[in-house]
């Protein structure tokens, strides 16, 4: 069973490739919220995690995922491990989000510790646009990170499918992730000024006459935080919500959503836009 996050689609196309890889079910960590997060494992079944690196953090939806997930087995007596591995999608960095997802896994409620066997981060192509500087990857490097994640990924469902070991203390992986530089850095001050300054929907605004009232926005969102549908301009919540995973705003078929003023004349990217 393999659990995921996705705003822009980077994470699930990641998530179905290691599916069809594994021959492995997949579940949206979106489509839980307001649900049962119980899950009953099969005898052998994998457990994996796939989500993208928000503020070289975990997403506050996994965060709050992994906090209720609960992991039954199809014997309620077996006290047996089951194999399990994290993937995280960035577009550059991720920091030290793999040692805080260590803390949150060990929490989880399961018939057996779950201890994390294998980890791998992949580069994706860049959907944060929401700080001046930041934008969407040239059509070139978009392509380049694509092809070599798949090829990163196919490898690490290699990896899984053989239920390779980790060795000593630390996952299989650990130390090849691509971390960036002063990843306690970023991780730390610069992602506490992202979770409490920077994760907000006010910003978000619509140009009127750009707006065709389609409700894609609406209907993209994975929590559920616009006021929106077809023939309606949407409007968000402000209800502490919004991930600022800019999926809105990446949808948007005439480019009518912009973040304040630190989105104009900045690009658009969600995962198969330029072959849909």
């Amino acid at each position: 069973m393999i659990f995921y996050f996705s705003g822009t689609g980077n994470s699930r196309w990641a998530a179905e490739l290691l599916g069809q890889c594994l021959d492995e079910r997949i579940v949206s960590i979106s489509e839980t919220v307001g649900t049962s997060t119980n899950f009953t494992l099969k005898k052998d079944e994998v457990v994996g995690f796939v989500f993208p690196v928000h503020g070289w953090r975990v997403p506050r939806i996994v965060d709050e995922f992994m906090r209720t997930l609960e992991l039954l087995d199809t014997n309620s007596q077996s006290k047996a491990r089951h194999y399990t591995f994290c993937l995280l999608t960035a577009g550059d960095s991720i920091g030290r989000t793999m040692e805080r997802f260590v803390k949150l896994i060990r929490e989880v409620k399961s018939g057996a510790t779950l201890d994390l066997n294998a980890v791998e981060s992949v580069l994706m192509p860049e959907s944060y646009v929401g700080l001046p500087g930041m934008d969407v990857d040239k059509p070139e490097k978009e392509h380049k990170k694509i092809e070599d994640a798949e090829n990163a990924i196919v490898r690490f469902a290699s990896t899984v499918k053989e239920r390779k070991i980790r060795q000593g203390d630390v996952p299989l992986g650990w130390e090849q992730l691509k971390r960036g530089p002063i990843p306690d850095f970023f991780s730390g001050p610069v992602g506490a000024f992202f979770t409490h300054f920077l994760i907000t929907d006010k910003p978000f605004r619509v140009e009127s006459e750009r707006c065709v009232q389609c409700g894609i926005c609406a209907k993209v969102c994975p929590v559920g935080d616009i006021d929106g549908g077809k023939g309606k301009e949407p409007k968000w919540k402000n209800n502490g919500k919004c991930l600022t995973c800019f999926s809105c705003y990446h949808h948007c078929p005439h480019h009518a959503i912009e973040y304040g003023n630190r989105t104009k004349h900045k690009g658009q990217y969600f995962f198969g836009k330029r072959n849909g």
